[in-house]
């Protein structure tokens, strides 16, 4: 009697673990690689985007997709680039090594540049929000901007600054950086077709931290407006340098000083003095905009910051995309992403044939109480 119930619970325990096997086998997973500075100066933009991705790897986790027959896990690999060309080289090789098909990132145009060739040789997809028009110039067909370019940034500001602000001296300061370049000369061009007088354009790098000759060298100039193409990490200092030195001009940029990390650096010199342009439509005002800010806050305990929701939505475009498909081949993917639209958090994502988005709106923000405050998407 005890050897046939012995064997009765070899047998069912056989059974259960041919049903874990089966189990096992309808699920597929799928590696998701996000490439961004988790470190460093800019640690605080690279997390955040992090985040959004993993926002949506969570959530569709909890309620698997399924494409061919089976349900998809997907498993979240990060890799600091260090907002490095080097590092994000080495970031692009070690998740392609790993066998990673899907990245979101990078978030800066000086690693994206680089990178976006070892994701291409590698076969993998590329959802970046990187900004410099020379990134979808490659003739990469699996990389995809999910935000606006340096030449909407830019000119967008540039236009503002004209128009709205009324301005008529302005100058540039850029950190030779891809990104600072590229979205300095795409203000420089646009102010001078839209009349304002270009006084000077000055260097720095982004590392710098005394921006004090460069400063008294364009108040000097008597300025109204210095365009910086940088990060926040240059552009809080600058505004405190800015004030310091009764230098009484506004201060303007891109998406990179569009960021809590300006107010928090800068204090009482950052408010509306300062005006930077944002790819992507009013988060508030967007119809899911303020349940995925509810949602993100929940689950980090902070709001998001520039582009949390770029990230998620480049995430769920993938999982749409291989929903549609009904494969998780990269290839086919790819070519889904490219043909379709996806309406995200943060817009709608739909193509041209060099992976630009056709339609991305730009908001204009300035600073209250240290946060970004949108003004006008145009």
């Amino acid at each position: 009697m005890g050897t046939c119930m012995q064997l009765n619970k070899i047998i069912g325990a056989l059974a259960l673990m041919g049903l874990a096997g089966a189990a096992a086998a309808q699920e597929t997973v799928v590696k998701i690689g996000v490439s961004g500075p988790l470190s460093g100066a800019q640690a605080f933009a690279g997390k955040d985007n992090e985040n959004g991705v993993r926002l949506a790897v969570e959530e569709l986790n909890a309620k698997p997709i399924t494409v061919g027959g089976k349900k998809v896990k997907f498993e979240l690999m990060s890799e600091d680039d260090q907002a490095d060309p080097k590092a994000g080289v080495g970031a692009a090789q070690k998740l392609v090594d790993s066998g990673v098909k899907y990245i979101v990132g990078p978030y800066n145009s000086g690693v994206t540049i680089p990178a976006s060739r070892v994701y291409n040789d590698g076969g993998a997809l590329v959802a970046t929000v990187a900004s410099n028009p020379k990134i979808t110039e490659q003739g990469y067909k699996g990389l995809f901007r999910v935000n606006a370019s340096d030449t909407q940034l830019g000119s967008k500001m540039a236009l503002y600054a004209a128009k709205e602000l009324k301005l008529k001296t302005v100058a540039v300061i850029d950190d030779r950086t891809a990104f600072g370049q590229g979205v300095a000369e795409e203000f420089k061009k646009q102010a001078k077709v839209s009349g304002l007088n270009v006084v000077g354009h000055e260097f720095t790098t982004d590392k710098a931290a005394d921006f004090t000759s460069i400063l008294t060298n364009l108040k000097a100039k008597k300025v109204e407006a210095i365009f910086l193409g940088g990060y926040a990490p240059q552009g809080a200092p600058m505004a405190r340098q800015m004030k310091q030195l009764g230098l009484n001009a506004k201060l303007l940029g891109g998406d990179t000083i569009c960021s809590a990390e300006m107010g928090k650096l800068g204090g009482d010199a950052v408010g509306d003095n300062v005006l930077c342009a944002q790819g992507g439509a009013i988060l508030d005002k967007a119809a899911a905009g303020p349940a995925f800010k509810d949602r993100y806050k929940k689950r980090f305990n902070q709001d998001p910051d520039v582009y949390a929701a770029s990230f998620y939505d480049g995430m769920m475009m993938y999982a749409d995309a291989m929903k549609k498909a009904n494969t998780i081949e990269a290839a086919k993917v790819g070519e889904e992403i490219a043909k379709g639209s996806y309406k995200g958090v943060a817009g709608t994502y739909a193509f041209d044939d060099k992976g630009n988005m056709k339609s991305s709106p730009v908001t204009i923000f300035t600073f209250k109480g240290g946060q970004p405050l949108p003004l006008t998407s145009y």
